[in-house]
């Protein structure tokens, strides 16, 4: 029976990968600590190491992986930047992902955040609970007859797209790759960069980290948005440059800012800090602004996204134990 050392690992991902291991006929061994240089030696004995997107895989991380002949490892998310895939490759190890599990999850957390944002949802909940009933300081906008810029259209940002595009806003989008077919059934337009920042009244990021991506919202970006723009991101943390966030809203050109992801959220999203004091400063600074809405990196969470995050995991873990190939998709 293959056995598997997952790390990183909290009471949700244990609950559905077990489900999934014991139809496949696979060991689990879960490790609530992150996978990284000093924690790889637990994985001994393990044929299999699955980890998530805060655990590290660079190279020193992967020949100690290989030293313990694993030669498999198992990413149960989509986003890879963590992973030194070159290092693997050289190793001969095996690497798969979790290609897509449920890209509504992820779209519809980010209209979540959208209109808990432009209706002052949070403020307003506060309120109440504290008895006061006062509209003061409450007023939000309509979403209907404004522009949305969506960059990225892989499948979670088309359904972004789409789901904006239903209620009445005009969407424009960028993607170094354009889906003109699907564009063209959606009524969405597609633009360079420099044209949809200025005209959007939302910006909305759904791009895999990339070196060509990384601070992409930067000062410069920052400067050709709208006075008063929305900026959403549930992709990943490391495409705003926080610095440059922080001053914008400071002078409030940025009108509102919600984030799933953060670029220094290791070792702070996924835990409970409360009765701590946090020890990020701009991420401290965040979370005083009344217009800047953070989760904590839970766009995925939903029984659908975590049932099939377990099912492709596992069933990659147990092809690549067999000598079959990954699951179309998943392998990298």
């Amino acid at each position: 029976m293959p056995t598997v050392a997952v790390f990183d690992t909290k009471p949700y991902d244990r609950d559905y990968l077990s489900a999934a291991a014991k139809v496949a006929g696979l060991t689990c061994r879960f490790h609530e600590f992150r996978l990284d240089a000093d924690s790889a030696a637990i994985a001994q004995g393990a044929d299999s190491v699955c980890i998530f997107v805060n655990d590290r895989a660079d190279a020193p991380v992967l020949e100690k992986l290989h030293s313990l002949k694993i030669r498999h490892l198992a990413l149960r998310c989509a986003g890879f930047n963590q992973v030194d895939l070159p290092k693997a490759r050289a190793l001969g190890l095996t690497v798969t992902r979790v290609p897509t599990y449920s890209p509504h999850a992820v779209a519809e957390h980010t209209i979540a955040l959208l209109l808990a944002l432009v209706r002052k949802i949070p403020r307003a909940h506060n309120r109440v609970r504290e008895l006061n009933f006062s509209l003061t300081g409450l007023v939000g906008f309509d979403l209907h007859g404004k522009t949305a810029g969506i960059i990225g259209t892989g499948q979670i940002g088309r359904l972004a797209a789409q789901i904006l595009r239903g209620f009445g806003m005009k969407v424009l989008a960028f993607d170094p790759v354009p889906s003109s077919d699907w564009a063209a059934a959606h009524d969405v337009g597609y633009v360079t960069l420099d044209q949809l920042l200025p005209a959007s009244d939302v910006v909305s990021l759904h791009l895999p980290l990339t070196p060509e991506t990384h601070h992409l919202v930067n000062s410069s970006a920052l400067s050709r948005m709208k006075p008063g723009v929305v900026l959403l991101n549930t992709s990943r943390g490391r495409l705003i440059d926080t610095t440059a966030l922080i001053a914008a809203l400071k002078t409030g050109h940025v009108g509102g800012v919600g984030l799933d992801v953060y670029e220094e959220e290791a070792g702070v999203f996924f835990e409970d800090l409360s009765g701590t004091v946090l020890a990020d400063d701009e991420l401290s600074r965040l979370l005083t602004f009344p217009n800047v809405l953070i989760t904590s990196h839970q766009a995925f969470l939903t029984q659908e996204a975590l049932t099939e995050i377990a099912r492709v995991t596992v069933e990659n873990i147990r092809r690549n134990a067999a000598g079959e190939p990954a699951l179309p998709g998943s392998s990298l």
